[in-house]
């Protein structure tokens, strides 16, 4: 089906369908978008494609005609009276709420060579799905989203930016992380108060040395836990001896704040922790 603003209007209005702000529930109806979101997402037959709220399916219809297979997480049944008029040959829909599924459970049914996430994901629930992809240990090989450009900035934000926080890190030591294009808001129905922007995930192949991830974390956590202060007053409860050996080798002290300190920075500080303990 190919489709347009007109089209889906059509379908949605044959339903009676209600847009619900609670499920954050913008349709994306270009498609050159769309097109272009499939090209740079390099799917073909070997691959697995997860999928995040298909809404009207208008991306779904796309990603269905090149993926290995689709596996698609609604939680809106009521949408399923349109995504069942679409010719999906090649896709799965399950009409749950993706934060609560066990997808690696889900993913066992399926054979294939890379399992990559590709979605227009819902702007109040972005970082909770990232953070689940990664802290479920699935093993994506690459995660394409379109997301609120603000959000997608964090995500992407290098050292000394004021968008730089500890989500930044916590991507950037599992993922190489991209800009791929900007998304006008006239492009959704209903229209959002906000841009996008189409970000990619790439897994690294060899991530950054870090002893102990446990450590890694919660010292990037406390660092940016009141972002103006210092790493001196944010980590009042480390030894800060050892935090500060390590910041004078790269002509820092304690007076410096999180948003200065690359990712390498921040694992050798926990490294050295780590040794102490």
């Amino acid at each position: 089906m190919e489709y347009s603003p007109k089209k889906i209007k059509e379908q949605l209005n044959q339903t009676n369908f209600n847009f619900k702000k609670k499920f954050g529930q913008n349709f994306i109806v270009d498609k050159n978008v769309i097109h272009s979101i499939i090209s740079k997402s390099a799917i073909d037959k070997d691959t697995l494609v997860i999928e995040i709220g298909p809404g009207a399916g208008s991306l779904t219809t796309e990603l269905d005609k090149v993926a290995g297979h689709v596996l698609a997480y609604e939680i809106d049944v009521t949408l399923k009276p349109i995504l069942e008029k679409q010719n999906l040959t090649n896709t799965t829909i399950i009409y749950e709420d993706f934060l609560k599924r066990n997808i690696e459970k889900d993913l066992k049914k399926y054979n294939y060579k890379k399992a990559y996430v590709v979605a227009n994901l819902p702007y109040y629930i972005t970082t909770p799905i990232i953070i689940k992809l990664i802290e479920d240990k699935l093993n994506i090989d690459k995660i394409v989203v379109m997301v609120q450009k603000e959000v997608g900035n964090r995500f992407k934000a290098k050292p000394n930016t004021k968008e730089y926080n500890s989500l930044s890190i916590f991507l950037n030591y599992y993922y190489t992380v991209e800009k791929l294009l900007d998304v006008s808001k006239n492009v959704f129905i209903p229209k959002p108060n906000v841009d996008s922007i189409v970000v990619s995930f790439v897994k690294k192949e060899t991530k950054i040395k870090v002893d102990n991830e446990q450590i890694f974390f919660k010292l990037v956590k406390d660092s940016f836990k009141q972002k103006r202060k210092t790493l001196k007053n944010n980590l009042k409860d480390y030894n800060l001896e050892i935090i500060e050996e390590v910041l004078k080798k790269h002509n820092l002290d304690l007076n410096v704040r999180a948003e200065a300190l690359p990712i390498e920075i921040f694992a050798e500080i926990a490294n050295n922790l780590n040794k102490k303990m």
